[in-house]
């Protein structure tokens, strides 16, 4: 049996919540962990369609990309789609869980699709996210230290990138005395002990913190474990907004703006001045992505592909990048398969539907 927590935790896999960005409103929005999965339909947006889709399908489960309730609901009366959605939802138990920006800053979330898209090599993530590594430091006996150590591994800490289990651990001497009501693992009340104790150091993520103090205390045979957390400012370079990468090889900016209609199923692409520059470094971010010019000119980037591009956006080119807007449905609409592939490969209780609903609000003509 199946539960949307079962699915939730798979998401929070490859985005876990802890990423997501202060202002966004990510998770389960609509429903109850405990219910049973009969179906789940993927959409890029939970319009009122896309539940009656999800009615239609028998999918008891919405997986969204962009949060249907993204600031408070003071009325639920279904005057706006915001409100008839979410009423057509309770009323149908439908549950409705939203990954936004949790996904936008996964390694393999949007920002990599695009780069698969556009085919880039040699990617990396164009803004790492700060603060989201700790170090925890904690003293075993020695001859518990590896049982110790394991247990953090088992849990997450200690993974780098490529690298798991990685740590560092020295040996010395640790003191203590027991006092009235202490129930000691080594020693007697009253007594001072001298214990040879290892000293062990090991990276946690941010997002793997509560199982990682939890095994801390689970496998460690002290009554009172002494151990210290530090939170680091070291980017994290495996977690973090946008992607940057390379061409196979270098296109003028016609050919390229060519090449990216076709790859992004884009009608339009609004632009800062060209260059007369071989297109061959190409940065990108899904969704509104002003903020992010200064570090694709940083990173050496060619072009920088987003959307959301507001007038005066365009001067910061500074003719040295050329910016591409191709639309915020555009940039993000291939989310929808990366997180159908995704769960089809995790789940094969039941279908998992990509929606067939287009569900961008913006036209052309």
């Amino acid at each position: 049996m199946i539960k949307v927590k079962d699915v939730a935790s798979a998401m929070e896999n490859i985005a876990p919540l802890a990423y997501a960005e202060d202002f966004d409103n990510v998770g389960l929005l609509v429903g109850d962990y405990n219910d049973e999965v009969t179906g789940i339909l993927v959409a890029l947006d939970t319009t009122p369609e896309v539940v009656e889709e999800a009615i239609e399908k028998k999918c008891n489960l919405i997986v969204s990309f962009h949060p249907i309730i993204f600031s408070g609901l003071k009325k639920l009366n279904g005057k706006t789609y915001v409100e008839k959605a979410v009423m057509l939802a309770i009323k149908n138990g439908i549950n409705i869980y939203a990954t936004h920006t949790a996904l936008d800053n996964s390694k393999i979330g949007v920002n990599f699709q695009i780069s698969e898209q556009l085919k880039l090599n040699q990617t990396k993530i164009l803004i790492p996210k700060a603060n989201t590594i700790k170090q925890l430091i904690t003293y075993a006996p020695t001859e518990n230290a590896e049982a110790v150590k394991n247990a953090l591994y088992e849990a997450g800490a200690g993974k780098i990138g490529n690298y798991d289990s990685c740590g560092f651990e020295v040996s010395g001497k640790g003191n203590f005395r027991p006092i009235d009501g202490a129930n000691p693992f080594i020693g007697e009340i009253g007594k001072l002990e001298t214990v040879t104790e290892t000293r062990i150091e090991v990276i946690m993520p941010q997002h793997a913190e509560a199982d990682i103090m939890a095994a801390l205390f689970a496998s460690h045979p002290y009554e009172e474990v002494a151990y210290s957390v530090i939170s680091l400012t070291n980017k994290n370079q495996y977690v973090g907004i946008g992607m940057i990468g390379e061409l196979d090889e270098a296109m003028s900016e016609i050919e390229f703006f060519t090449y990216l209609k076709q790859q992004m199923n884009t009608p339009v692409i609004r632009h800062s001045n060209l260059l007369n520059k071989k297109i061959k470094k190409v940065a990108v971010l899904g969704g509104s992505g002003a903020f992010a010019i200064k570090n694709a000119i940083a990173a050496g980037a060619d072009i920088y592909i987003t959307a959301d591009l507001k007038y005066h956006d365009f001067f910061s080119a500074e003719n040295k990048i050329v910016l591409a807007d191709i639309g915020h449905f555009e940039s993000e609409q291939f989310t929808k398969n990366l997180i159908t592939t995704y769960l089809k490969e995790n789940f094969t209780n039941f279908v998992v539907f990509n929606s067939g609903i287009n569900t961008n609000p913006v036209n052309y003509c």
